[in-house]
């Protein structure tokens, strides 16, 4: 059997429809940060539009093909052309520069769950796509000069070993804690960058929120964020390092929504999922026994706050279901 004959495996229909999910969420982003971007940011914008689009059309295509409905993703009626822009200097590019790294995660992953050589293949693609698109906003807000770069440090000239296990602690009765490595500041470093820029967004989906209940749940969110920037910058400074900041990408004082609450919503869970899996990377990867209980408690906190946006999305009609697997016991009833 070719490729194209093969029926599309479990984990490839589920990541295909998350991909839907996605790709027809940013594109609604990105119609509103087009209609309003200078003309060097809207090249990137557009881009990105185009690239979705297309993906877009792809797997809708396979849907088609296998006999399966399209999902309803989100459409031209979550997304208020004309609406006053919501967020200022170089937040577009900023927060497409998020989204990518998203987006490389999500895309790799569902390479390594793809089996059919064209939905591999696709898969590819679109990590291949993401890469670049974050590559040129990295470039971009580098020469823009707001965003910063994770901290410099003195090449090692000699290999060394852990002798003991102070090296884990972070309490030294002796002596003073050991310093971050390099592994440890660059997770806290990204963790931090990417807590800025989502709380930025839910500052701003917080001020145009239409549901009362979503708005103070994205007041929930932007404090969670800083807390987040707060608690992890703080290991940062008892190494001496800064943590990251930028005056760019603030939330305007528009009060005129430019999306729906539903796809607000889903931007929301959708980067407190990755908050969540970046948390576990941070832990996973540190030998200093304080950052990851530190992580731990962060962790716990955003997994309440996104346990709290499923049941509000589930409570309007915004949740989208997956699709299920055949329920035997109901077909042998």
């Amino acid at each position: 059997m070719t490729s194209s004959k093969v029926p599309i495996t479990s984990s490839e229909l589920a990541n295909l429809w998350m991909a839907f999910q996605e790709k027809t969420m940013i594109i609604r982003m990105l119609e509103h940060f087009i209609e309003h971007a200078d003309n060097h940011a809207k090249q990137l914008l557009q881009t990105h539009y185009d690239s979705a689009s297309k993906a877009i059309d792809i797997i809708t295509g396979i849907f088609q093909q296998e006999g399966a409905v399209v999902p309803a993703g989100f459409t031209e009626s979550d997304v208020n052309k004309g609406a006053p822009k919501l967020y200022d200097f170089l937040y577009d590019i900023m927060y497409l520069h998020m989204m990518t790294k998203v987006e490389m995660s999500l895309y790799s992953l569902f390479c390594g769950m793809s089996y059919r050589k064209d939905i591999n293949d696709f898969f590819i693609n679109l990590t291949a796509e993401s890469q670049a698109i974050n590559n040129q906003t990295t470039q971009f807000l580098l020469e823009k000069g707001v965003l910063v770069r994770p901290a410099f440090v003195s090449m090692p000239k000699e290999v060394h070993f852990v002798k003991d296990n102070n090296y884990r602690s972070a309490f030294n009765w002796f002596g003073e804690t050991r310093s971050l490595n390099t592994i440890e500041v660059s997770l806290i470093h990204h963790a931090i960058e990417t807590n800025l820029v989502g709380m930025q967004l839910m500052i701003g989906f917080a001020q145009v929120a239409k549901n009362k209940e979503v708005q103070n749940y994205l007041v929930k969110g932007m404090k969670l964020s800083k807390k987040i920037e707060i608690d992890l910058g703080e290991f940062l400074r008892q190494s001496f390092i800064e943590p990251p900041a930028t005056h760019a990408g603030k939330a305007t004082d528009s009060k005129i929504a430019p999306f729906s609450d539903k796809l607000m919503m889903y931007n929301t869970s959708l980067l407190t999922s990755f908050g969540l899996g970046s948390n576990a990377l941070g832990g996973a990867f540190s030998l200093r026994n304080d950052l990851p209980a530190k992580m731990a408690l962060l962790a716990k906190d955003i997994f309440t706050f996104a346990q709290d946006g499923g049941k509000i999305m589930i409570e309007n009609g915004w949740m989208e279901e997956p699709p299920q697997i055949e329920d035997r016991n109901k077909l042998t009833e």
